[in-house]
């Protein structure tokens, strides 16, 4: 029995002391009438399988004390398939304890949903934009860039897991001055000329490079004149940086399914409407001649100017425009993931979208993350072969790999500044996180190698018999996968990435543990030992495991060996 299904047993229950006059619930917003009911795993595994409040959150609908309720409850409970005791305890908690093999039936579940175990309908009724990255095409992603390209496709894969509808975005910031620095850095540079320093201009040493690759492909673009080789240049550079963004961002595993250009704002005409548009919801007004948005209305520190005394557009009135076209294509939560010099963008993005008539609580948000750096030998890694002064994409999947760096990133909350150091990363040693779990999987894979090579397997599903599951390690591998599908959906709800790494080093803790009792939770035959039923029902529980390791790794986007 998984916990959905305990879960669903309870609220049935309730449902059915309410149709046969038992029980008289009246609605309260918010709890009654209710779609699910919570069960959760006890601290203390003495006081049963799993515990339930259900009794302490219905007292107000029903009119009753909460132990009276619970004690009315518990007496049909106990009365359910798959249930073997039912206790109250304290003002009306209601412990439940399975009968035996109703939790090792979990193993068989597993393996028969496999890809599927783990994934709800939980936002299936969200329709999310997920913007992240979004560097300016005039360089290459660095290592702030590398942490959201990690956290922010495990986080489109965990709200898809949750049931969402998820588009990957990214906006290219394609507009402005710095787009002509950007050409006319790369033209001095094919001139054979030095970029001055202290002018906006780019040095870095890849300006030299991809000047030299737009040559090599334009031969006669320094013969034009210099305003026409300037936008040359910019044409013909941001082309080709942004294809290197694109397959180094592929390169590790991260997709878009969009890439918005931002100056298709400004030439479609969304950037000039905006102040019309915002004024129908009355927080736009006009004062030294300029034209603003009375953010401050809702909580923002200062009013923002959308259109200057000169008529020119600022660049918050393109983050207005880029907005009210993520609401236009149908998206709620349009979520922001920015860089942890962002953080006044959170009021004023909020504020925005309040004085355009959305929600801002359930319409917008904005996830900032912090500073991450890399050490090796105990020193900080601070230079690039390309750039000279900053570390890459490139260089981190040059130095860690693909699947360290994209663990490591995602088992961080973001709101932590975070150090990768590289010779753990690349080392083989349990203190490695990706390595325990990875290691741990490929363990899983050769027990079933090594129990074919005997010649036997799990059998078939109706010679399964979970009650042989009995054992205090396995009872405990088997509480820990009946979390997966809660740890998903939380972790979803939460834009938790890193719940996730931190349950699959937890669940291959206890795999470890359960493999370290080799007395008495032996899953292979000694010797020339026939294979039992035992053996088999311990087959169908690591492959269970393994099902679930696979699915977590999957999330954050790192592979799952068979070897190492």
């Amino acid at each position: 029995m998984t916990p959905e299904q305990l879960s669903q047993a309870v609220l049935d229950t309730v449902n059915a002391a309410v149709a046969d006059g038992a029980l008289t619930l009246t609605a309260v917003p918010g709890v009654w009438p209710a779609q699910t009911v919570t069960v959760e795993r006890p601290k203390n595994r003495d006081h049963g399988d799993y515990a339930t409040n259900v009794a302490l959150q219905l007292t107000k609908a029903a009119g009753m004390p909460p132990r009276a309720l619970a004690e009315l409850l518990a007496e049909r409970l106990r009365k359910v398939e798959g249930i073997a005791g039912v206790d109250v305890a304290g003002p009306g908690f209601l412990n439940l304890k399975l009968v035996a093999g109703a939790a090792g039936e979990l193993a068989k579940t597993i393996v028969e949903q496999g890809v599927e175990y783990g994934r709800s309908e939980t936002y299936a009724a969200q329709i999310v934009n997920l913007e992240f990255v979004s560097a300016n095409p005039t360089g290459p992603l660095h290592l702030g860039h590398t942490r959201w390209a990690a956290v922010g496709d495990a986080l489109g894969r965990l709200l898809e897991a949750a049931g969402a509808d998820v588009t990957r975005e990214f906006y290219i910031n394609d507009a402005g001055n710095q787009m002509n620095n950007f050409g006319m850095s790369l033209a001095l540079r094919a001139n054979g000329q030095e970029v001055p320093s202290g002018q906006g201009l780019y040095e870095g040493a890849y300006i030299k490079d991809l000047a030299q690759a737009i040559l090599e492909e334009h031969p006669v673009l320094t013969q034009l004149p210099e305003d026409a080789q300037v936008e040359a240049f910019r044409t013909a550079g941001y082309k080709l940086q942004l294809r290197l963004q694109q397959e180094s961002l592929e390169k590790f595993r991260t997709h878009f399914d969009v890439w918005f250009s931002e100056t298709t704002l400004h030439d479609s005409g969304a950037v000039e409407g905006v102040a019309d548009r915002l004024a129908e919801q009355g927080h736009v007004f006009e004062q030294d001649g300029a034209i603003w948005l009375r953010t401050t209305d809702f909580g923002d520190d200062k009013d923002r100017v959308i259109v200057r005394s000169n008529g020119e557009r600022t660049y918050f009135s393109a983050d207005c425009a880029y907005y009210l076209n993520k609401r236009d294509r149908g998206y709620s939560p349009c979520i922001y993931m920015l860089g942890a010099d962002h953080h006044g963008y959170v009021g004023r993005l909020k504020a925005m979208a309040a004085c355009s008539g959305d929600d801002p609580e359930q319409d917008v948000e904005v996830l900032i993350g912090q500073f991450v750096k890399m050490v090796k030998d105990g020193e900080e890694v601070k230079l690039s072969k390309r750039t000279g002064n900053i570390v890459t994409l490139d260089d981190v999947i040059d130095l860690i790999g693909v699947d360290a760096a994209r663990y490591a990133l995602a088992r961080s909350s973001v709101d932590n500044e975070l150090v990768l150091d590289v010779d753990l990363l690349t080392s083989q040693k349990n203190e490695n996180p990706v390595f325990y779990v990875q290691y741990a999987h490929s363990r899983m894979a050769s027990v079933k190698r090594n129990a074919g090579e005997l010649g036997f397997d799990k059998g078939t599903a109706e010679d399964f018999k979970p009650e042989l599951l009995s054992h205090p390690r396995e009872e405990e591998l088997l509480a820990a996968l009946a979390e997966f599908p809660r740890v998903v959906a939380q972790a979803a709800g939460l834009r938790a990435v890193h719940k996730v790494a931190h349950y699959l080093e937890d669940l291959a803790g206890k795999y470890h543990g359960w493999q370290s009792e080799k007395k008495d939770c032996r899953i292979l035959p000694l010797g020339g030992e026939a294979p039992t039923d035992l053996n088999r029902a311990r087959l169908w529980l690591v492959e269970a495991t393994q099902t679930v390791l696979r699915n977590g790794l999957d999330l954050l986007g790192v592979s799952a060996p068979e070897r190492m």
